[in-house]
C-alpha cells in the first residue's frame, strides 16, 4: 500500500516533558519531509497543536477532524491546510480512519487510548490492514504493551496480533517499518468449544 496521509492521535495538553513535545516536531517534520499529509483532530492545543504547527512549518499537509461540540475545549487549529467538522466524536474517528493510509500513536491520554484501540480492534477483526505505530518515546507505552502481553498469557487474546503493532523511539524507523509492513493473517478466533 502507498502511504500518503498518516493519521496522528496524540494528547490536546502538552505535557511538561520536554520528549513528549520534541517527539511531536520531529515526526511533524519527517511526514512533511517525507511528503507525507497529516490526519489528526484538528486542534490548536497541546501536543495536537504542536505538532500540527510543525508540519505546516515546513511545508507539509495538515488536514483536521473536530467535532463542533469540542470547538470549547480543544480550540480548532485555525492555520491548517484543511479543517473538517462533524457531528460527533464517532463521525470524527470514523472521517480520521478513512482519510489515513496508517496510525500513529504519540503519547496522549484516554482519547488517544480510544483511538489507538479502536484501530487496533478494526485491523484485528480484518476491517483493515494498515499499519499502526506507537512511537514509543521514552517508554511511554511500555505499560500498555505489558498489558496486552498478559491479556495473551491469560488466553484472552491471541499472541499474533501483537504483531498488529509496530513500535520505535524514533520517527524515522518507525516510517521504515510502515513502507515494509505485512498485517497477520486474520483468522476465526472463537473456537466452537470455546462457547
Amino acid at each position: 500500500m502507498e502511504l500518503k496521509k498518516i493519521c496522528v492521535f496524540c494528547g490536546s495538553s502538552l505535557s511538561g516533558n520536554e520528549k513528549f513535545i520534541q517527539a511531536a516536531e520531529a515526526l511533524g517534520r519527517v511526514l512533511a519531509g517525507a511528503g507525507l499529509g497529516l490526519v489528526y483532530g484538528g486542534a490548536t492545543v497541546g501536543l495536537m497543536g504542536r505538532l500540527a504547527d510543525t508540519v505546516m512549518a515546513a511545508g507539509g499537509m495538515v488536514e483536521g477532524v473536530i467535532p463542533a461540540s469540542l470547538f470549547s475545549k480543544e480550540i480548532p487549529h485555525p492555520k491548517i491546510t484543511r479543517l473538517i467538522t462533524t457531528p460527533t466524536m464517532h463521525e470524527r474517528k470514523q472521517k480520521m480512519y478513512d482519510m489515513a493510509d496508517g496510525f500513529i500513536a504519540l503519547p496522549g491520554g484516554l482519547g488517544t487510548l480510544d483511538e489507538l484501540c479502536e484501530v487496533l480492534t478494526w485491523a484485528q477483526l480484518g476491517l483493515h490492514r494498515k499499519p499502526i505505530g506507537l512511537l514509543n518515546v521514552s517508554g511511554y507505552f511500555d505499560h500498555f504493551l505489558q498489558f496486552l502481553e498478559r491479556a495473551c498469557a491469560e488466553g484472552l487474546m491471541d499472541a499474533k496480533y501483537l504483531g498488529l503493532i509496530l513500535r520505535e523511539e524514533t520517527p524515522e524507523a518507525l516510517l521504515r517499518g510502515f513502507e515494509t509492513y505485512h498485517a497477520p493473517p486474520v483468522h476465526r478466533w472463537i473456537r466452537r468449544q470455546d462457547r
